[in-house]
């Protein structure tokens, strides 16, 4: 593992202050140092937590800790209740284990907590006691817009995913629920609610919530099930929120390699919405079974012309899909294959099976070879694959390391 580039240089001065202040006063503390006894029960009992993973070796680490305890403070001043918010760190040298369960890669690294649940966004903003306040008083903040006309809902951004709850009241555990999803997944959907006289009318067979899908003309999707089951409105909710195939740019690489999953990649050019569109019904048909083993994504080739370059390809070559495993990229071979019945998928087993590592090092299984044509050595390893430098060391997106070089 290694230290992460600490994204604010502090004043001197006022670090000095603060280590100064973190040596000698550390009774004021209101950090809780997490272990594989106690994260569980702390984590699942907390509204919001932040987290610091670090390693006492990193500078970086070291940085952060009396500008974190000193946020700390100033936000238990304003969320006194333990459970509302909590501050708290794991040291990842003594808990290698916990450290490996979140997939952290770099320190300091500080991710957001609620009830237990990881979100996927870390937090990547400054690292001063003001902006972490900031950030943690945002998160506390209502995801959820009320409305107070049924009209506004005619003037919804259709262009957004908008989740609409229709209630009797507010104080109720239909609500409560709605409102835990919503903090989930605010980043993702716009949520709005509407209650007693004004929901009214959209609640003919009780409390209610529906998906409104971008497009003016797309129809409304309604959930059907329990609305105080937690874990099914929040899966209908999410698969509604997260589109299937999703963009990536170099602003949420990192955040979708952090997910730990391999790539399957649509790189196509931005007014190609085509090929995106076929790419998407293909997954759909195809590789639904799979989701939660690779991220389907799709991707911009002016702006990724560079690891193109790396597969021999040009924005001239788009569409191309590709795989990045994080320790190569494998070329689907023809676009024009993508909806022959089962071979996108059988791409992707092939990489669940090693076969496309096998054949990027030794060429073709011998089950591939065709008839009279020699079979190569595989006893012996090749020359390096001109692929070779796409390779990454530390477990990073390809693509990521590219943007240096634009």
């Amino acid at each position: 593992m290694r230290p992460a580039i600490f994204p604010l240089q502090p004043d001197p001065g006022c670090l000095l202050l603060l280590l100064v202040s973190w040596l000698f006063n550390p009774a004021r503390s209101e950090i809780t140092s997490l272990d594989s006894g106690n994260i569980d029960d702390i984590l699942n009992n907390a509204d919001v937590a932040l987290v610091n993973f670090y390693a006492d070796w990193c500078r970086f680490s070291q940085m952060l800790h009396p500008i974190f305890e000193e946020a700390s403070n100033v936000i238990k001043e304003e969320y006194p209740d333990k459970n509302q918010v909590v501050f708290a760190r794991v040291d990842c040298d003594q808990h290698s284990d916990i450290a490996q369960r979140y997939r952290i890669s770099k320190y300091p690294t500080l991710k957001l907590f609620r009830n237990g649940m990881m979100m996927k966004r870390e937090y990547r903003g400054q690292r001063s006691v003001t902006a972490i306040a900031d950030y943690i008083r945002q998160q506390k903040s209502n995801p959820i817009r009320e409305v107070q006309d049924l009209e506004e809902i005619s003037s919804l951004d259709r262009s957004r995913r908008n989740i609409i709850g229709y209630f009797e009241q507010k104080d109720s555990d239909n609500y409560r629920t709605f409102e835990r999803v919503a903090n989930i997944l605010h980043d993702d959907c716009v949520f709005l609610s509407a209650f007693g006289a004004i929901s009214k009318a959209e609640r003919f067979s009780g409390d209610n919530v529906i998906y409104k899908p971008p497009g003016e003309n797309a129809p409304d999707m309604v959930y059907l099930g329990s609305l105080t089951n937690f874990d099914l409105i929040y899966a209908w909710t999410q698969d509604k929120c997260v589109p299937l195939v999703r963009e990536i740019t170099f602003e949420n690489g990192e955040e979708l390699t952090e997910e730990g999953l391999p790539f399957l990649i649509l790189f196509h050019m931005k007014d190609d919405l085509e090929s995106l569109e076929k790419f998407q019904q293909e997954v759909a048909r195809q590789l639904i079974g799979e989701k939660g083993t690779i991220n389907f994504l799709h991707a911009d080739c002016d702006k990724f012309r560079h690891p193109l370059l790396h597969i021999q390809k040009t924005p001239a070559d788009c569409p191309v899909i590709a795989i990045d495993s994080f320790r190569h990229m494998y070329v689907f071979p023809d676009f024009s294959d993508l909806s022959v019945p089962g071979k996108l998928k059988q791409f992707v087993l092939d990489l669940h099976s090693g076969k496309l590592h096998r054949e990027f090092h030794h060429g073709p299984d011998p089950t591939d070879v065709a008839p009279g044509q020699p079979i190569q050595d595989l006893a012996s390893s090749p020359p390096e694959s001109s692929f070779q430098k796409l390779a990454p060391s530390e477990h990073r997106y390809t693509l990521l390391r590219e943007k240096d070089e634009l």
